[in-house]
């Protein structure tokens, strides 16, 4: 999942609020004007975008947009336009190609940012007019759980073809199709604790975010308040060791089945959305709960399922799906005692060890995945810093060429570094992209100065670009994506945690980072007529 965007995903996980910010720029009559609009929000990140109209007299033969930026905030990849930076201060020119603009045309440039939003705003040293306003926040729904993303979801068609599952076989008995989808959960753990299942997630006819019963009933969320409130109790008793629970699943629902152990789980609910366990935030109260989620999207062109790691590794979890050709497809399967490896592996590092984390009673409940546990101040924020400088100043000298989409060899963009910014040609000589040099929380969340947002040329590149630099090619193979598992993760300092969740998955698929699916090395499953679903706990 994308996500974020995880997940990607068009569930609770992935679901960007688009809003606008309006900025009227210089009202002269002989001047241009701009507006600049908030696309989408996500937690502290944000995609804008500036449309400048020539409502003068005459032509124009360049621009310039400045602002200032808040404390805090930044700017990390932009497109179809030249950017430099002064302490908080950023200003936009005009790329070669666009600075000419006739009258009563129009010019767009756009960027993705994080924190607040641009300030004090000039077009061609004129301030600007009219009220300054941010747009709404997105729900608390999209917060606490999975990286935030623009990009199309994890789950979408577009980017999850059937040949990622691990494993298919043929079933002599094809199921009936039924207006809800039979998801069976198998609990082959060998524990004793009692299982507790949530299905969550957003009703793709209506967009409303809400829960469904054993039975397959959606109902939308009330209640909340500015400080969150307990949610109702909507879990489903889940299956014991070596038994199975069959829940129902609406079709057009995108979200999560989420599973803990020994405890039920501690949903709050705001105004304005859900706010889901976020373990690696001090004084979550999940955080000693046994648990984890698989993601999922069922609408009219199939269901997408997928097994998670993108925030943390807890409960390995096999995900399939048998679709109405009788084929049985399945992934996410760990090596034998894979869970115990993974852990060992982690716990053997000096720099990943404390993202490991364990309860008083001695159950290992989870491992954090890089950015979380930087964030939780569990390991160092600046651990691929020197990677990502070395493979940023690599192409100064060489040409990086990004191919980003498979069934379009022919569709390059060419790269080369000049300073800080990463700058991307296309076939013509035409530069469409640029990036600043990311940071390792960028790399580890993709997304700042890797922001995806949800076109055709920049958030490819930017997916690319991440993972890239999670897999530590980039600067070694200079066309991307390219490689296998075997050129993956052999840079110093490397994604130790992403090294060894995919050496201990019996296919090597796994979602251990957002933009794991680039060359559809995720552990996901897909079928268009999809029949019935299964979610298999590993036993541990």
């Amino acid at each position: 999942m994308r996500r974020k965007r995880t997940l990607l995903l068009t569930s609770l996980a992935t679901v960007a609020a688009v809003g606008t910010a309006w900025f009227a720029l210089p009202a002269s009559a002989s001047a241009a004007t701009a507006t600049l609009r908030t696309v989408s929000k996500w937690g502290s990140g944000w995609q804008d975008e500036v449309v400048l109209s020539n409502t003068g007299t005459s032509a124009m033969t360049s621009w310039k947009v400045e602002f200032d930026l808040p404390a805090g905030a930044s700017i990390g990849s932009f497109w179809d336009a030249e950017m430099t930076a002064s302490g908080s201060h950023r200003t936009f020119t005009n790329r070669s190609w666009n600075g000419a603009v006739p009258v009563d045309g129009k010019v767009t440039f756009g960027f993705v940012g994080s924190g607040g939003q641009p300030l004090n705003c000039k077009l061609n040293g004129q301030p600007c007019g009219g009220a300054e306003t941010t747009a709404p926040d997105a729900p608390a729904t999209t917060a606490p759980t999975v990286r935030p993303t623009t990009a199309a979801p994890a789950t979408s068609p577009a980017k999850a073809p059937a040949t990622t599952a691990s494993a298919t076989t043929k079933q002599a008995a094809v199921p009936p199709r039924e207006d809800l989808l039979p998801v069976t959960v198998t609990n082959k753990t060998g524990r004793g604790d009692a299982v507790h299942l949530y299905v969550l997630g957003v009703n793709l006819d209506t967009g409303k975010l809400g829960y469904v019963d054993k039975a397959g009933a959606f109902t939308a969320w009330t209640g909340g308040g500015a400080v969150p409130v307990p949610a109702p109790d909507v879990s489903i008793d889940g299956p014991a060791t070596g038994g199975s629970t069959t829940i129902k699943v609406p079709r057009n629902l995108s979200g999560r089945l989420y599973f803990s152990f020994g405890q039920k789980l501690d949903f709050r609910l705001t105004t304005d959305g859900l706010v889901q366990p976020a373990p690696w935030a001090g004084g979550d109260p999940n955080h000693d709960i046994l648990f984890d989620w698989s993601e999922f999207t069922v609408n009219s062109s199939g269901l997408w399922l997928n097994s998670s790691q993108v925030d943390m590794f807890a409960v390995p979890h096999v995900v399939s799906v048998t679709g109405g050709a009788g084929v049985t497809s399945s992934t996410g399967e760990v090596v034998a005692n894979g869970r115990q490896k993974v852990i060992d592996a982690i716990k053997a590092s000096p720099d990943f060890a404390k993202s490991v984390v364990t309860r008083a009673d001695g159950t290992v409940l989870r491992v954090l995945a890089p950015g979380k546990a930087a964030d939780a101040g569990l390991m160092s924020p600046t651990y691929l810093d020197s990677y990502i400088s070395s493979a940023w100043s690599a192409y100064t000298s060489k040409t990086l060429t990004v191919t980003p989409f498979t069934d379009q060899p022919n569709l390059k963009f060419s790269g080369r570094t000049s300073g800080d910014v990463m700058s991307f040609t296309d076939t013509s000589g035409k530069v469409v992209a640029s990036f600043t040099k990311p940071s390792t929380a960028n790399v580890w969340g993709c997304d700042g100065a890797l922001g995806a947002p949800n076109d055709q040329v920049v958030g490819p590149i930017a997916r690319t670009l991440c993972a890239a630099l999670q897999r530590t090619t980039l600067g070694r193979l200079d066309v991307q994506p390219s490689g296998t598992g075997a050129d993956f993760y052999q840079g110093n300092p490397a994604n130790l945690y992403a090294k060894v969740i995919h050496a201990n998955m019996v296919d090597g698929k796994a979602y251990a980072f957002a933009f794991d699916d680039v060359q559809n090395q995720e552990s996901l499953v897909h079928d268009g007529d999809p029949r019935t679903a299964a979610i298999t706990f590993s036993p541990f």
